[in-house]
């Protein structure tokens, strides 16, 4: 048995759940929030918690069991709590600066990169080298994080570039130099 699909999740006051055939509809303090389950997966709301049942116990059914119950758990936290991502860039005269809803990030290409938040995404910029990443939907924050770095992951000679709060980066030796002759 799913030792994670078997759990049940806790539903905060505040919180409304919805099931309609096999979409699931999260409404809460911070917003609303929809997503559409394997029909096969069983979701019944009692006692203040969700719980997801499965039919079988075949390999298709256990794998989405412990998804179905992850994807409802991180709606929940979204709507209540919402999520966050941090990133820092790296690098002598790297910036980033807000204009409007945009970000404009100078990080060493010969002209500025304009980034627009997605849908239900909001960007803000702490001093002038980070960028903090809010929103209600786990999966959005994530991606928007992710396409960010993406425009100069940093390098790992002189560790330059965009990473994401307390991200290691492994670090190489430079060249060792001609040695005597």
């Amino acid at each position: 048995m799913s030792r994670i699909g078997r759990m049940p999740i806790p539903i905060p006051t505040g919180v409304g759940i919805k099931v309609e055939n096999s979409t699931v509809t999260i409404e809460g303090p911070k917003g609303k929030l929809t997503q559409r389950l394997n029909p096969d997966m069983e979701i019944v709301v009692e006692d203040g918690a969700a719980r997801v049942k499965r039919p079988t116990d075949s390999k298709l059914h256990r794998a989405l069991h412990g998804l179905s119950r992850s994807l409802i758990a991180n709606m929940v936290e979204g709507v209540t709590n919402g999520y966050t991502k941090r990133l820092v860039i790296t690098g002598v005269g790297y910036r980033v600066q807000k204009q409007g809803d945009d970000l404009i990030l100078q990080v060493g290409f010969s002209h500025p990169v304009e980034v627009a938040p997605m849908e239900g995404i909001e960007l803000n910029v702490e001093g002038n080298n980070r960028i903090i990443i809010q929103g209600i939907d786990k999966q959005r924050v994530g991606e928007m994080a992710a396409n960010i770095r993406a425009i100069l992951p940093p390098e790992p000679y002189k560790g330059k570039g965009i990473a994401y709060e307390g991200e290691r980066i492994r670090r190489k030796a430079g060249k060792a130099g001609k040695i005597g002759k």
